[in-house]
């Protein structure tokens, strides 16, 4: 099949692949409980998603005593690593990847996890073998800097103007936006709608059968 648009495609990890969305914001609430500090609200702890772990912290919780960062850290993943083994893909996500793979294009990971995570969580259901390369927070730039998106094309031998980002949240769409690819939303992960739409993305899934369905006809 010829690729019209992309010879990359770039997906975010949690709230875009994975159905985590929801852990992530009580595992980031359980923290903040552990050490006594106030405890955000699932809006609030919805939208850091995406950013590397200590961003993540400090942007959640940007009043407190900076000391306690690394504590939240330590408490966040004591709670996350308790609990990942109940998270999936969301459906139709695996589907997707397979035959995207199988018709040629290059696959990458952007995303706000660390190394050590990523790789447990993709071996966990099986996808590790059907990207070509990826890239965490802990390596490099956390989102919205462009790093990530320069260092994949880079790694791979690509075309920015032939490289599409996909994410549920703003940081994914301005990092998109900061390396000049395209950039495409999903509308049931971690940001509202709107917030995704300000962004200006190429086209905007409310599924992951939506956005197989795009990808099939036009990318």
């Amino acid at each position: 099949m010829a690729r019209k648009q992309f010879d990359l495609i770039v997906f975010d990890w949690d709230g875009t692949l994975m159905d985590s969305t929801s852990t992530i914001v009580k595992c980031i609430q359980a923290a903040a409980r552990d050490l006594k500090l106030p405890v955000p609200g699932d809006d609030r702890a919805a939208h850091v998603i995406g950013l590397g772990l200590h961003e993540a912290m400090q942007a959640v919780l940007p009043d407190i005593d900076p000391a306690f960062y690394p504590r939240m850290v330590e408490r966040y993943r004591y709670h996350f690593l308790s609990r990942d083994h109940e998270i999936s893909l969301f459906p139709g996500v695996h589907d997707m990847l397979e035959e995207l793979s199988q018709n040629g294009y290059f696959l990458a990971v952007a995303t706000g996890k660390s190394r050590v995570g990523l790789n447990r969580a993709m071996n966990d259901v099986k996808v590790l073998s059907l990207f070509d390369a990826t890239r965490c927070a802990d390596e490099t730039f956390s989102k919205p800097h462009p790093a990530m998106l320069q260092e994949l094309t880079r790694e791979l031998g690509q075309d920015m103007r032939r490289t599409v980002m996909i994410g549920d949240t703003t940081h994914d769409l301005l990092m998109a936006n900061n390396a000049g690819a395209a950039g495409i939303a999903v509308e049931y992960g971690a940001h509202p709608v709107d917030q995704l739409h300000a962004c200006n993305p190429l086209y905007s899934a409310k599924t992951v059968a939506e956005l197989h369905q795009w990808l099939s006809e036009h990318a």
